[in-house]
């Protein structure tokens, strides 16, 4: 019962936390996306078209920071580690800049920017922690499929550590080896004798009633 209980114990906790990310990722990148809309909007840019740049300033982060992920501990991780630093830093000080400008005269303009600093700084941190949870719950699943696995065909091979000394002994074991779908050459690599040997065992004597008792015995 533990061994079946916590591994879905372990997958509901993990798809939990998953989709309380997202939902903070979505309230963080609407924030940001609307301060930077309308300060695209009040630089210039049409209204029809400024929808865009927020987009281009936070989709850096969100993509940045999913090959950093993928690409961790690899040469070309620097190249998405600079992108995500670069889009962080436009988003905060663009997010900054907006507060600032569009706050009313009573509120201090530090306050206003460490306010609207918030909503990019933690879309970077919980899309972060999304990508991890999400490959994090991938190795899980794998990992347990492996491990769940049958491991009868394991114990074979083990065999093939010990050697074994008398013919008859050798052929009993490439029986056993044969029934659990291995190869002749795999056999012939745990019994110590040529493949062709193999091959002239079961084409010989392999599957007579005398090796067969000796296989059950």
């Amino acid at each position: 019962m533990p061994a079946t209980t916590e591994p879905r114990s372990g997958r509901i906790a993990v798809w939990t936390a998953v989709v309380g990310t997202v939902f903070i990722a979505v309230g963080a990148f609407w924030l940001s996306f609307t301060a930077l809309a309308d300060l695209a909007h009040a630089s210039g840019i049409a209204a029809t078209q400024a929808w865009a740049w927020p987009l281009i300033v936070d989709g850096i982060i969100v993509v940045g920071t999913v090959a950093v992920v993928a690409l961790a501990g690899q040469r070309g991780a620097w190249y998405p580690w600079m992108l995500l630093m670069i889009g962080a830093a436009v988003s905060v000080a663009a997010n900054s800049i907006h507060a600032v400008v569009a706050a009313d005269a009573d509120v201090l303009p530090v306050l206003a920017a460490s306010v609207a600093a918030v909503p990019p700084l933690v879309l970077l941190a919980i899309t972060h922690l999304t990508v991890v949870l999400t490959q994090r719950f991938r190795l899980h699943v794998s990992s347990t499929a492996e491990t769940s696995r049958d491991l009868s065909t394991e114990v074979v091979p083990v065999r093939s550590l010990v050697e074994v000394p008398e013919k008859g002994a050798r052929r009993s074991v490439a029986a056993l080896m044969r029934q659990r779908g291995m190869s002749n050459k795999e056999i012939a690599s745990a019994t110590g004798v040529h493949p062709s040997t193999v091959g002239r065992w079961f084409a010989g004597t392999i599957g007579t009633p005398e090796v067969q008792k000796e296989v059950t015995s």
